[in-house]
């Protein structure tokens, strides 16, 4: 992967506000989820640098490779995600892919049933937080 901006570089200011709102969210979320979440997003965005990060911080906190190894098929993957990991997995995709999605009622719906106002907004928050950082920035050397 070759850097095309170096954003910490050419707009402190602007990744100091990113890390303001990453901490807003990984202080009032579950970490764990959350880092899920993020895993799933780089999926979707296919950025290896990410995932890699990712997949690194989720190991640390003791989440097995199966599980890992799953995300991406996280809705057959049946007992390895719980109702809250589920719901934010398919909260990420709907938002992550929101040109395609229009994020539908239904999504929000489901969503809405497992989270409540507050964690659904702070989660949300996470999703476009990570869909924000490395847009443009970095392009694979295939």
């Amino acid at each position: 992967m070759t850097k095309r901006l170096d954003y910490h570089q050419i707009a402190p200011a602007g990744v100091k506000a990113l890390g303001g709102a990453y901490s807003y969210v990984t202080k009032n979320g579950s970490r764990r989820s959350i880092e899920l979440v993020y895993l799933r997003i780089w999926q979707i965005n296919n950025c290896a640098y990410c995932l890699d990060l990712h997949t690194r911080e989720l190991m640390k906190k003791g989440v097995k490779i199966d599980k890992l190894a799953l995300v991406q098929a996280w809705r057959e993957a049946d007992d390895l995600f719980d109702e809250r990991e589920r719901a934010a997995l398919a909260w990420s995709k709907t938002v992550t892919r929101v040109a395609e999605t229009n994020v539908p009622d239904e999504d929000y719906w489901t969503a809405r049933a497992v989270f409540e106002e507050r964690e659904l907004v702070d989660l949300t928050i996470a999703i476009g937080l990570m869909n924000a950082y490395p847009r443009g920035a970095s392009k694979s050397s295939q």
